[in-house]
């Protein structure tokens, strides 16, 4: 059913020649050279078949990525993950901490910066910082308008936590209480962690009017006591590709207006993916859409999304595509109807 009706569908409806040597008596070698062997996982795990259209650009060696703590410490190597999980305990061993330490990571800043958060994508140019576990805190708050001001996100390994407080609103009234980054531990004694982060923000939602509530939380590390300075050992650097040429697989990307992502999977694959840059656009556009309607931030789920749209010709088949693989959100269909034009705008800009 088209999906202007207004109507909720149902998950049914819906080779070149070489020489070999050189001078006298040396023939060319006019055979077809052997095809290379396929290429190796992506940073460990089996390499997975390209999805939604996008073209995988496979990795020939092992990848390796720097990290460092959030708050200061050393450089470290990071490497044989394929998703986030794996990668947060990569990250634990290599300092020696718990992975259950680790809040969420940023890309390329050490600062609590919701626009650095890294989800279901590395750029293999990218360095990763880990925030971890900091100072406790309870509160309690007075729920004075249907909306609290919070969005929330998950760090994709089962905690959820403040990407955002809305200036003016309810939770903005006290700074010092609810910052951004800090991990939702529970509300009104009832642990969120392990949920997502459209679960806690529909608890929150659901909250009765003009009645107090209890939230715990818990910051993330803001200090360097007792680290070492962040300018001691290695300069922070790019992701290397060991033995191999990143430039080379950096230059083609980019002569083809993309870049070179390492995307992570819930379903353990892992793979080296061109993203274009009107797909990255469309994705933050489907980010913003999720805030205003589901009061949610999720770079992964928003390029899931675009992801859907790209197969599709017309927005009644991608409002089934979203039914049958992200029913649980049930998003109303004008959700659907921006998401689907900015999806259109971008694939038909120029230069796309």
């Amino acid at each position: 059913m088209p999906i202007l009706s207004g109507q909720k569908k149902s998950g049914s409806e819906r080779s070149p020649k070489h020489v070999q040597g050189a001078g006298p008596g040396v023939k060319k070698n006019t055979a077809t050279p052997p095809l290379p062997a396929p290429p190796s996982p992506a940073v460990g795990g089996p390499r997975a078949a390209p999805t939604g259209g996008r073209r995988v650009v496979p990795p020939r060696q092992e990848l390796i990525f720097h990290c460092q703590l959030a708050h200061g410490s050393p450089t470290k190597e990071i490497k044989d993950f394929t998703n986030v999980k794996e990668l947060y305990a990569r990250i634990a061993a290599a300092f020696g901490i718990s992975p259950d330490q680790i809040i969420f990571c940023t890309l390329n800043s050490h600062k609590i910066d919701m626009t650095k958060l890294l989800g279901g994508q590395i750029g293999l140019e990218d360095f990763i910082f880990a925030h971890v576990k900091g100072t406790e805190k309870e509160m309690t708050i007075n729920k004075t308008e249907p909306a609290l001001g919070l969005t929330i996100t998950d760090n994709g390994a089962g905690y959820p936590f403040v990407k955002r407080v809305r200036e003016g609103s309810v939770v903005a009234q006290d700074e010092a209480a609810t910052r951004v980054g800090d991990l939702i531990v529970s509300i009104n004694g009832r642990s969120m962690v392990g949920l997502r982060h459209f679960d806690v923000a529909k608890t929150l939602k659901e909250l009765p009017l003009y009645q107090e509530f209890s939230l715990r939380l818990v910051e993330p590390q803001r200090t360097f006591e007792g680290i070492a300075p962040r300018g001691s050992g290695r300069k922070p650097t790019t992701a290397s590709i060991l033995d191999g040429d990143p430039g080379r697989l950096e230059q083609a990307v980019e002569k083809e207006g993309g870049r070179a992502t390492l995307r992570l999977k819930k379903d353990g694959q892992a793979t080296v993916e061109e993203v274009r840059s009107w797909e990255v656009t469309a994705a933050r556009k489907a980010d913003d859409l999720l805030e205003s309607y589901v009061g949610i931030r999720d770079m992964e789920l928003a390029q899931t999304m675009v992801d859907l749209g790209k197969a599709k010709t017309n927005v009644d088949d991608f409002a089934v595509a979203i039914d049958n693989n992200l029913g649980e959100f049930e998003f109303p269909d004008d959700f659907v109807i921006e998401l689907w034009t900015a999806i259109e705008v971008g694939r038909n800009s120029p230069g796309s």
